[in-house]
C-alpha cells in the first residue's frame, strides 16, 4: 500500500498542474494516503470529483507543499476517505449527489446538497436520471431521559442565509447539534463549466458575498498559475490592499455583531461605524463597497492614484485610532467577559484534526495562514504576525479578530509604502493545449483553495472551489454540546461559517 509520501517521491506526476504536481493513484494508494492524513502526516485541503474520477489535494511539511492526488473510478465507486478522516465526510456526501460517485465504506451516504429538488440525480456525473421528490431527513438520534429535540430554520429572523440546526438538549443543555445546509446550493460547479476564465472570475467573487476579494484572487491565481502567466508587481500589490480592507471589514463586523448577541449594542454600533468606513473608502478606491469584480485574470480592473493612497492612509489613522478604546471597553466590560469566556470551547487537538483555518483554527492553537504557507506575492515579503491562542473559546476567536485587524492595518501601510509602479492588467492568452491551476488563499475565515483545467480553447473544463467553512461547520456541532441552547448564537456567531460558500 503506498503511502503520502512514497506516491510524491515516485515522480510520477500527470496532467501537469502548476504550481504543485497531481499523481494518479489506484484505489491501495488512495486508501494510504487516507491513512496518513488520518495520523497526521498531511493534512486534507480538499476532496472533489468530476464525471468518472476523484481528487484530492493534501499539504505536507515536506517539498512540494501541496499535492493532488487523482483516481479513477470507472465503476462509479472510490474508497472511502471518511470512514478514515472524519473532515472528509461531508465532501463524500457532495461528490455523491452532484457526480453519482459513491464512496464505499462510507460512515453516513445520506444525501447532502441534493433536497430532492432538482428533478434529476447526480447532475454533474455522465448522464443524470430522474431522482423522487423530497423524503424525510433522518436526522442521528440520541437516547436518554428527558431529551427533546428544538428545530431551528432554515429561515431565520433577519437577512441571513438558510440553514436548519436540530438541536437534542436535556434541559437547557445540548447534547447534540447536528447541522443540515445546502438550502442555497447554486450549481457553481456546473456554472464554471464552458465558461471564459473572465467570466469565471465573475462566478468565483459571488460564491460567498461577504469574501468576493479573497475568491476571486484565489481564482486569478489558478488560471494564472494554469497559463504560466506572470502579471505585474503593481496588480499583486492591489490584490493584498484589497485583501486586507475586506479582512478588515469582516472582523469589524464579526466583533460587534459577537457583542451585540452578548447584549451589548453600544459596541456593535460603533464597530459598525468603523466597517462602514472601511467599506466606504472601499468604494471611492476600488469603485464597489465589496470590491466585488476588481480582481480578474491578469490584474485588477482599478488603480489607486494619490488621493485613493491618501484616502486609505486617513481610514488606517481613523481606525487605528478608535480601534483601541472600543477593544478595552470589551475587555473591561465583565457581563460580555461572562457571555464569552469559557463559552463554546473548541479543543486543539479537534481543530488540528479538522485542518480548520482562519479565527476559528487559530483560536485553538492551529496555525495555518496561507499567506505564510505555502504563500504567495506580495506576502512572501511583507512583515507580520500570524495571532495564536489555546483557549478556543468565544472570546480567543474575539481576540484573534482583533489582532488580525491590527496586523492587517500594518500590512496595509507597508504595501502603500512601498507600492510598485507599472500596469495593472496583463493579456492572457489561450496555450492552445490543455492546462491545470492550483492556488491557496487566506480569506477572513481562513484559506480558499481553487483547482481548474483550462481547454486547449482557453474555455474552463472543471473548476472546484473550496470554502473554509467545509472545515468549520461540523466543528460548531462539537463546540455547543454542554453549553446551553441560549448561547448557541454567541457560538455560531464566532464561527460565523458561510452558507452561501459552503452550498456550492
Amino acid at each position: 500500500m503506498s503511502g503520502l509520501l512514497d506516491v510524491i517521491r515516485s515522480g510520477s506526476a500527470i496532467g501537469d498542474p502548476r504550481p504543485w504536481p497531481r499523481f494518479a493513484v489506484d484505489a491501495d494508494g488512495w486508501i494510504g494516503i487516507g491513512q496518513d492524513i488520518a495520523d497526521g502526516r498531511g493534512k486534507l485541503v480538499s476532496l472533489w470529483g468530476e464525471a468518472g474520477a476523484v481528487h484530492m489535494a493534501v499539504m505536507v511539511a515536506e517539498d512540494p507543499g501541496i499535492a493532488i492526488f487523482s483516481l479513477d473510478c470507472p465503476e462509479r465507486r472510490f474508497p472511502s476517505l471518511g470512514s478514515l478522516h472524519a473532515p472528509a465526510i461531508r465532501l463524500e456526501r457532495s461528490i455523491a449527489d452532484l457526480y453519482g460517485l459513491q464512496a464505499e465504506g462510507a460512515s453516513d451516504t445520506r444525501h447532502w446538497l441534493d433536497h430532492g429538488r432538482w428533478g434529476v440525480g447526480h447532475p454533474l456525473g455522465s448522464g443524470g436520471k430522474a431522482a423522487p421528490g423530497e423524503s424525510t431527513y433522518a436526522f442521528l438520534q440520541a437516547e436518554g431521559p428527558s431529551l427533546h429535540q428544538i428545530p431551528v430554520g432554515p429561515v431565520h429572523a433577519g437577512i441571513i442565509e438558510p440553514g436548519h440546526f436540530r438541536f437534542t438538549a436535556n434541559g437547557e443543555t445540548v447534547v447534540r447539534l447536528e447541522e443540515r445546509l445546502g438550502y442555497v446550493h447554486k450549481g457553481v460547479d456546473g456554472l464554471m463549466t464552458g465558461t471564459t476564465p473572465d467570466r469565471g472570475a465573475r462566478l468565483a467573487g459571488r460564491v460567498s458575498g461577504d469574501s468576493a476579494v479573497a475568491y476571486a484572487f484565489a481564482f486569478a491565481n489558478a488560471v494564472e498559475a494554469a497559463l504560466g502567466a506572470e502579471i505585474s508587481p503593481r496588480a499583486k500589490h492591489l490584490r493584498a490592499v484589497m485583501a486586507e480592507l475586506e479582512r478588515i471589514a469582516n472582523h469589524l463586523g464579526d466583533i460587534g455583531a459577537i457583542c451585540n448577541d452578548a447584549s451589548f449594542g453600544l459596541l456593535q454600533a460603533h464597530f459598525a461605524v468603523l466597517r462602514e468606513g472601511v467599506l466606504r473608502t472601499a468604494s471611492s478606491c476600488f469603485g464597489h463597497r465589496l470590491m466585488r469584480d476588481r480582481i480578474l485574470p491578469g490584474g485588477v480592473a482599478a488603480d489607486l492614484d494619490g488621493r485613493g493612497i491618501a484616502e486609505l492612509r486617513d481610514l488606517i489613522d481613523a481606525i487605528e485610532a478608535r480601534f483601541a478604546p472600543l477593544v478595552e471597553i470589551y475587555d473591561e466590560t465583565a457581563s460580555l467577559q461572562d457571555r464569552t469566556v469559557g463559552t463554546g470551547i473548541l479543543r486543539p487537538a479537534l481543530a488540528r484534526k479538522f485542518g480548520a483555518g482562519g479565527y476559528v483554527g487559530r483560536a485553538s492553537g492551529h496555525e495555518a495562514d496561507a499567506r505564510k504557507t505555502p504563500g504567495y506575492t506580495p506576502y512572501d515579503a511583507l512583515r507580520f504576525e500570524t495571532p495564536i491562542l489555546e483557549a478556543g473559546d468565544v472570546n480567543a476567536r474575539v481576540w484573534i479578530r482583533i489582532r488580525e485587524v491590527e496586523q492587517s492595518l500594518s500590512l496595509l501601510r507597508q504595501i502603500l509604502e512601498g507600492l510598485p509602479t507599472g500596469d495593472v492588467m496583463t493579456e492572457l492568452r489561450a496555450s492552445g493545449t490543455v492546462r491545470e491551476g492550483v492556488a491557496l488563499v487566506e480569506g477572513f475565515r481562513g484559506d480558499i483553495f481553487v483547482w481548474l483545467r483550462i481547454g486547449s480553447d482557453g474555455r474552463i473544463e472543471r473548476c472546484h472551489l473550496r470554502d473554509p467553512s467545509w472545515f468549520q461547520w461540523p466543528l460548531l456541532e462539537a463546540v455547543i454540546e454542554g453549553n446551553i441552547v441560549a448561547d448557541f448564537p454567541l457560538c455560531n456567531k464566532s464561527f460565523n461559517c458561510s452558507y452561501s460558500g459552503h452550498d456550492l
